[in-house]
């Protein structure tokens, strides 16, 4: 399969991502990039899910893409995976789009190589604004997060420590004017942390799909 390139003047761009600020000049993609242009959520999270957190990300996953809604995430170990990995059921209808922090051709991190080919056989994609040879960089992973977020009506973020890259997300979705979404977690857990301070600072509660559903 051949990487696609679509720049930003091309009508094959999402609306959308065009529209936030200091969006990528272009993008790389693997897959079909016709669901770009669809409605989606984005789910992302702790790298260093507890199992609770793993199961929450693919359940909630599941049954938005059942209902015909994309997913959009990072591909990371954690959250992320398990994400992607919901809309991977039989019944699902919505696809899912994966952003990554390196060029197409070196997908990190490598444990998620088979990941992402059943992404792209699912009728999901791949999709990166490093053009190919670019190696995974610590400095992309923030900034493909704003591309996470600008994709997406929402962010639901299901497990995160104080600390947490997919804070990065969260706060990208409020300057894009996007919904804030986060998972309440045990107090007593790090991976509960960012999450419950987003609950504090206004994020809606997600205790099931509808929550979300309802918001967008």
């Amino acid at each position: 399969m051949k990487v696609e390139e679509i720049c930003i003047d091309s009508e094959e761009y999402p609306k959308q991502l065009r529209n936030i600020y200091d969006a990528p000049l272009k993008l790389y993609v693997l897959g079909d990039k016709k669901i770009l242009k669809q409605k989606g959520v984005a789910i992302v999270g702790a790298r260093k899910a507890t199992g609770y957190g793993r199961k929450v990300a693919e359940q909630i996953a599941t049954e938005l893409s059942q209902l015909g809604i994309n997913i959009i995430s990072g591909m990371a170990l954690g959250v992320d995976s398990a994400a992607h990995l919901g809309t991977l059921h039989e019944k699902c209808i919505g696809k899912t789009i994966a952003v990554l922090g390196s060029g197409l051709d070196k997908i990190y991190p490598k444990e998620n190589i088979q990941l992402a080919r059943r992404i792209i056989k699912s009728g999901g994609c791949i999709l990166s604004e490093y053009p190919i040879g670019t190696s995974a960089n610590k400095l992309n992973f923030p900034q493909r997060n704003r591309i996470i977020s600008g994709l997406s009506k929402g962010v639901l973020v299901v497990e995160a420590s104080e600390k947490s890259g997919s804070l990065i997300t969260a706060d990208f979705a409020l300057e894009q004017g996007r919904e804030v979404f986060a998972v309440p977690g045990d107090i007593n857990k790090e991976t509960s942390t960012g999450t419950n301070n987003l609950i504090k600072q206004g994020a809606k509660i997600v205790t099931s799909y509808i929550d979300v559903i309802h918001e967008i």
